[in-house]
């Protein structure tokens, strides 16, 4: 199936027969849509008792019904646990999409980190998809998505790039690799355990640094292309494949967004922020797991190069907002301004951990994105959030909406992001990667589990620390 695909929710809803749920959501009349227990993929006892407590805290039963069906999402139907070479591996699909994103697979379990201390078995499924996403980057530190069947041809094999079995996708951006070392770094800093990360997991990271510096393009435009027989322009890079242009600044380039549509600018900024972080994570994993020193200083002298590019050349003036940030520069002094939904965007970058919340370019660059500045934004009859051309225009994204509650302190814009959340889900009882500005029923991906997982992440983060806000 297309990434791009239309798919609406006919399909799941007509498979409720097959689908249980708790009898307070069934009383209050909401239609049983999660799968039955005999079901469903991996059953934790953690989330399950998460589930069973916001319930009965949370006064507002469409929200828990909500929380019920988006949060175990994709523990119910995207993961594969098993074993390999004696060891937990664990494939996770996107959901709809039969393939593993290194960037959804660790978002879509991310979540879960706050329970593994507690569940052992949920701990060791988390620990078999960092194995499995070291595999992935040795096979090919380019590709953005993997098969479970390392033999499969898929269809995108004839895609004018290295494309190899077991790969289904490869089309190169920075947050494919960051995006492991986030979940890498938290599993360890939550369990202390250090078994995950063995002389393959040191391979992969020193892999992920070669491929960045290759991609800051000091001496050329390395060794990636990609070009796709297609009508879509953002599917494919222009000039053999390189994409336009860059000054070498110390920034790297990303042929492709979080979105997976290409850049215009190669120099992403937000991952490239996300780049930063991500090697300073890594590097003291390298320093206090693996003893070594050498690498330690050589990550930190990377993300430092890149910190500084960022400050000399992410940063634009903008009549309105101020001092922002970019979304995309090419070290020409050639910029976008602009924002797209998917994580890692600007407005995500405090989520991220990769920028301070109180970082007053940060904030200057959140107002124009959550503003007619940013062309991607849309405001309708149903609502207002940001989008991307990814699905096209007036569709707005729910993980936009989480990324804007997940950002904020202002308890009036977090409530208004939950109540947005909850009145546009067409009645599936799931988010959906995008929806109309002016009617939630037109929307796209009915099965999408990053956007389930991360709503659930949103709510239960509200209820810990605001509770109040979802009454």
């Amino acid at each position: 199936m297309n990434r791009r695909a239309f798919v609406q929710g006919a399909g799941l809803l007509g498979a409720c027969s097959f689908f249980s749920q708790p009898s307070r959501a069934a009383a209050a009349g909401f239609p049983v849509v999660r799968p039955a227990v005999g079901l469903r993929r991996f059953r934790s006892r953690a989330v399950e008792a998460a589930i069973a407590e916001f319930n009965r805290q949370v006064p507002d039963a469409e929200l828990g019904w909500l929380f019920g069906n988006c949060f175990p999402n994709t523990l119910d139907t995207t993961v594969t646990p098993g074993t390999y070479l004696g060891r937990p591996d664990t494939y996770v699909s996107t959901g709809d999409i039969d393939a593993m994103w290194l960037r959804d697979s660790s978002a879509q379990v991310w979540p879960y980190l706050t329970f593994i201390k507690q569940d052992a078995p949920l701990r060791q499924l988390v620990a078999g998809v960092i194995h499995r996403q070291t595999r992935c980057i040795l096979q090919d530190p380019y590709a953005n998505a993997f098969y479970q069947d390392s033999t499969k041809v898929g269809e995108w094999h004839a895609d004018r790039t290295a494309m190899q079995p077991g790969v289904h996708e490869r089309k190169w951006e920075i947050d494919s690799l960051c995006y492991p070392i986030r979940l890498a770094y938290h599993y360890w800093k939550t369990t202390g355990d250090e078994q995950p990360f063995d002389a393959q997991w040191r391979q992969a990271i020193a892999l992920t640094v070669k491929t960045f510096q290759e991609q800051q393009r000091k001496t050329g435009p390395g060794p990636y292309h990609f070009q796709r027989a297609t009508a879509t322009a953002t599917d494919t890079q222009p000039l053999g494949g390189y994409g336009y242009p860059v000054r070498p600044c110390g920034l790297i380039a990303s042929a492709f967004r979080p979105s997976d549509d290409a850049t215009l600018l190669p120099f992403l900024v937000p991952s490239n922020f996300f780049a930063v972080s991500s090697l300073r994570q890594a590097a003291l994993m390298l320093n206090d797991i693996q003893h070594d020193g050498a690498a330690y200083q050589n990550l930190m002298a990377l993300a430092d190069e890149v910190a500084v590019a960022l400050r000399e050349h992410a940063i634009i003036t903008h009549p309105v907002h101020g001092r922002v940030y970019a979304y995309e520069v090419d070290g020409y002094g050639g910029h976008a301004l602009l924002d797209d939904a998917n994580v890692p965007s600007l407005l995500s970058l405090p989520y991220l951990g990769a920028i301070p919340l109180n970082d007053p370019v940060y904030q200057n660059t959140r107002r124009l994105v959550l503003s007619a500045d940013n062309p991607f934004f849309y405001k309708g009859k149903a609502g207002e959030g940001v989008g991307g051309p990814h699905v096209g225009q007036d569709m707005v994204w729910p993980i936009s909406l989480v990324m804007r509650g997940l950002t904020s302190t202002d308890d009036a814009e977090i409530r208004a992001c939950v109540q947005l959340l909850k009145t546009t889900h067409a009645g599936t009882g799931y988010m959906h990667e995008s929806f109309h500005k002016d009617d939630p029923s037109q929307y796209t991906r009915p099965w999408f589990a990053w956007a389930n997982t991360l709503f659930g992440e949103f709510l239960w983060k509200v209820y810990q620390e605001r509770p109040a806000l979802l009454g």
